[in-house]
């Protein structure tokens, strides 16, 4: 029996426009401090790529290096080994959400 669930695997899910996006991005999981890079990102999610990572399900924080810096909450939704994986995200304090707000509306416009 197929569900829309498993017949909708392979196919596009996300809800908002990814845009290309490389940049620095220090995890804060736990005591431990793994860097990584964005492939790609979007108003729920984003890739990071990185030889280190973490198991579908794992929550952590990161600080995208950007323009100025700002902090993710993520949850692994995907993973790649060796390679990276994708992340939901959500940010927790206003200015962060402004400052988040901002970078997609610039992609959004470079792209």
């Amino acid at each position: 029996m197929m569900t829309e669930e498993t017949g909708s695997r392979g196919k596009e899910r996300r809800r908002a426009p990814r845009y290309n996006f490389q940049a620095g991005l220090e995890i804060e999981w736990g005591s431990a401090r793994l860097k990584g890079r964005t492939r790609d990102i979007s108003a729920g999610g984003m890739y990071i790529e990185s030889e280190d990572v973490l198991w579908v399900g794992a929550g952590f924080r990161a600080r995208l290096i950007a323009e100025r810096a700002l902090w993710l909450d993520c949850s692994v939704k995907r993973v790649e080994p060796g390679r990276g994986m994708g992340v939901t995200i959500a940010v927790s304090a206003d200015q962060n959400q402004k400052h988040f707000e901002d970078l997609l509306a610039k992609l959004s416009t470079a792209s």
